[in-house]
């Protein structure tokens, strides 16, 4: 009886401790997977697409800027990103203000991996450019990529959600 009587005190005081354990905390949400330097390129490529019935208004351009802008094309073609980038700083050069340029620019930033760079250009040429359309989509996009390849995923997450504010529809032609 003794026995029996100790092992029902041991459970009894044992007991109301069984309600303090807790469960382990659930693991945490897997990160979103990193992209390369080139995937994040195209991923803000995919986003700009152009809607048909989206206005775009193109600028006319100094022509050194467009021969410079062409030779950053030339060398992305040949996998050059450094030649590219070094085009485009002569065109940042004679037109600091081109939204376009500077999110070119931007972009070959990110084919560099140079992420944080790729975001200020890219906030810059918001800040210059227009609030709608295509560019106005890369511009998003680009800071979306850069603040995910740093680990800034709740920031991330505001970018992308900027990016549907760039369209508006323009007219229906038929």
């Amino acid at each position: 009886m003794n026995r029996a009587f100790r092992l029902a005190l041991t459970a009894a005081l044992l007991l109301p401790l069984a309600g303090c354990v807790t469960e382990p905390p659930p693991a945490p949400a897997p990160a979103p997977p990193r992209l390369t330097p080139t995937q994040a390129l195209n991923a803000v490529l995919a986003v700009a697409g152009a809607d048909d019935r989206e206005v775009a208004i193109q600028p006319v351009r100094d022509p050194q800027v467009e021969d410079l802008r062409q030779a950053s094309l030339d060398a992305q073609r040949r996998g050059d990103w450094k030649a590219s980038a070094d085009a485009l700083n002569q065109a940042l050069l004679i037109t600091p203000d081109d939204p376009a340029v500077l999110q070119e620019r931007a972009e070959v930033a990110l084919a560099l991996g140079e992420w944080e760079r790729a975001e200020t250009l890219a906030r810059k040429a918001l800040a210059l450019g227009s609030r709608t359309g295509p560019l106005c989509r890369r511009h998003w996009a680009t800071i979306e990529q850069s603040q995910l390849a740093r680990g800034e995923d709740r920031n991330a997450i505001s970018a992308h959600a900027q990016i549907a504010n760039c369209t508006v529809a323009g007219f229906n032609r038929m």
